[in-house]
C-alpha cells in the first residue's frame, strides 16, 4: 500500500494529515506551498505520483475561498503529474449551508463548489457530515460521507452522564438528534429558534421535559455558537443541570470561543475535523482513525459502509 497511495497535504489542516499517514503508517508525500506578491499560489509536489493512488487532504475551512483555490490547484498539479486517481479528503465542506434558493437571485453555492471540484479533476470525494446530506447528489462523481457520531458519542459514553436528555438547538437538527438519542438509549428535546442575522439567534421555546436533567445539545457545526449559547441559556431556565455539547465541526472564531467560554455550557465536544476546535471548555477529538480506515478501504477497493453506521 505504501509504494501506491500518496496522501497529500493542503495548508488548511496539515496536523490532521500527517495524523492520518501515522494511521496508515505511510509518509505525508513532500509538496511545496507558496504564494506569489500578488496572492496567487503556487503548488509543486516533489515525489512522484505518477500511477499513484493520491488523496489530498484539505478541509474547507475559513479562509474558505483560499482553501479552495488550493484544492483546486493542487488537484491540478496532480492530474497533469499523471496520478492514476484523485480523492479530495474534505473532512470539512465549505458552503455547504448555501444549498438551495431560499431568496430570490441567490446561488447555490454548494453546487458551484461541487462542480468546480469535479471539473478540475477530483475522482471522487470523501468527506464527514455535510451540512446537508443531499449535497452528496450535487456532485457528478462518488461521495463517501462519514459520520462523526460514533467518535463523539464514545466520548460522550466515558463521561457516564446519569438522566441525559439530548437535544437539537433547532428543528432542522430533529434527524441527527434522534439518532444520537437512540444510540445513547436517553429521550430528546428540541429547542425552537428565531435567527436574527448571520451572529444572533434567540432561542425561543423548549420541546420536551429537561428540568433537573443533563442535556447534550447536538449539531453538524458551530461558528460563532450563536445557536449553541442561546439553546443553553433557555435550558437552563428550563431547569436543566449540567449542559454539554457535542458537534462534528468547530470553526470557531474568536466571537464563538468567548461565547463558549462565557456561556452555560460547561464542556464542548469537537472533532478536529478543522484546526479551529480549539479554546476554553472545548474538547477536541481525533478523527483520523476513522478517515484513515476509509482512506484504506477506498484504495483496497472494499466497502466503507460499515464506517457510516452512527450506532458504532
Amino acid at each position: 500500500m505504501k509504494d501506491s497511495l500518496k496522501v497529500l497535504s493542503g495548508s488548511a489542516h496539515p496536523e490532521l494529515a500527517r495524523l492520518i499517514c501515522q494511521n496508515l503508517d505511510t509518509e505525508l508525500c513532500s509538496v511545496d506551498l507558496d504564494a506569489f506578491p500578488d496572492g496567487e499560489t503556487f503548488v509543486q509536489i516533489n515525489e512522484n505520483i505518477r500511477g499513484r493512488d493520491v488523496f489530498i487532504v484539505q478541509p474547507t475551512c475559513p479562509p474558505t475561498n483560499q482553501n479552495i483555490m488550493e484544492l483546486l490547484i493542487m488537484v491540478d498539479a496532480a492530474r497533469r503529474a499523471s496520478a492514476e486517481r484523485i480523492t479530495a479528503v474534505m473532512p470539512f465542506f465549505g458552503y455547504a449551508r448555501q444549498d438551495r434558493k431560499d431568496r430570490p437571485r441567490v446561488p447555490i453555492t454548494a453546487k458551484l463548489v461541487a462542480n468546480l471540484i469535479a471539473a478540475a479533476g477530483v475522482n471522487r470525494v470523501l468527506t464527514m457530515d455535510l451540512h446537508a446530506g443531499q449535497i452528496q447528489g450535487f456532485f457528478d462523481i462518488p461521495v463517501d460521507h462519514l459520520y462523526a457520531a460514533p467518535v463523539l458519542i464514545k466520548a460522550i459514553r466515558e463521561r457516564e452522564i446519569e438522566d441525559l436528555v439530548v437535544v437539537s438547538p433547532d428543528v432542522g437538527g430533529i434527524k441527527m438528534t434522534h439518532a444520537y438519542a437512540k444510540t445513547l438509549g436517553a429521550p430528546m428535546a428540541i429547542v425552537a429558534k428565531n435567527r436574527v442575522s448571520a451572529e444572533e439567534v434567540e432561542a425561543l421555546n423548549v420541546i420536551g421535559d429537561v428540568d433537573g436533567k443533563n442535556v447534550l445539545l447536538v449539531d453538524d457545526l458551530t461558528e460563532t455558537a450563536g445557536t449553541l449559547t442561546a439553546a443553553a441559556d433557555l435550558l437552563k431556565k428550563h431547569g436543566a443541570k449540567n449542559i454539554y455539547a457535542g458537534v462534528s465541526h468547530g470553526v470557531l472564531g474568536d466571537k464563538g470561543r468567548a461565547r463558549i467560554a462565557k456561556s452555560s455550557i460547561i464542556e464542548l465536544f469537537a472533532t478536529n475535523s478543522v484546526p479551529l476546535a480549539t479554546g476554553e471548555k472545548v474538547t477536541t477529538l481525533d478523527i483520523s482513525p476513522l478517515m484513515a480506515e476509509a482512506i484504506k478501504r477506498i484504495h483496497g477497493d472494499e466497502s466503507v459502509t460499515s464506517l457510516f453506521d452512527i450506532r458504532r
